[in-house]
């Protein structure tokens, strides 16, 4: 699979995933597999590191969040899980904009992490109400 290969199940017209504890599985399945196949200098161990493991927590998160004994569980993991997508679309930047590397994947996992991290907070919001 080529970096222009990179398709997220949501993003393809005929797939809809509508749990989000799917689509931030499959949202850093992606990633993780974006991540395994590059090839970089040291200096950007890190990045790739910390995107990583950001976005693997929401979906993480999401999952401790829904097997919560209470209320207040449910809401504490889902916002962890917000930060998470929110600190992996800067991690996702901060590659995008300091390394020579495919452009047009690191948009759509950007706007992934985004639209994820917008139907996070939605259920925050809600959950508080």
């Amino acid at each position: 699979m080529d970096e222009e290969d990179v398709v997220l199940p949501l993003m393809q017209e005929d797939s809809v995933v509508y749990n989000i504890k799917h689509r931030a599985y499959y949202f850093a399945k992606e990633v993780v597999l974006f991540v395994g196949k590059q090839k970089y200098d040291r200096i950007y161990f890190s990045l790739f590191d910390q995107l990583v493991r950001s976005v693997t927590s929401i979906g993480a998160n999401l999952v401790e969040g829904m097997a919560g004994s209470s209320k207040n569980d449910f809401l504490k993991f889902n916002i962890i899980a917000l930060k998470s997508a929110n600190e992996s679309k800067y991690w996702l930047c901060l590659i995008r904009d300091t390394m020579e590397i495919n452009k047009s994947v690191l948009e759509k996992f950007i706007k992934e992490a985004d639209e994820v991290s917008k139907i996070i907070a939605s259920i925050v919001i809600n959950t508080k109400k």
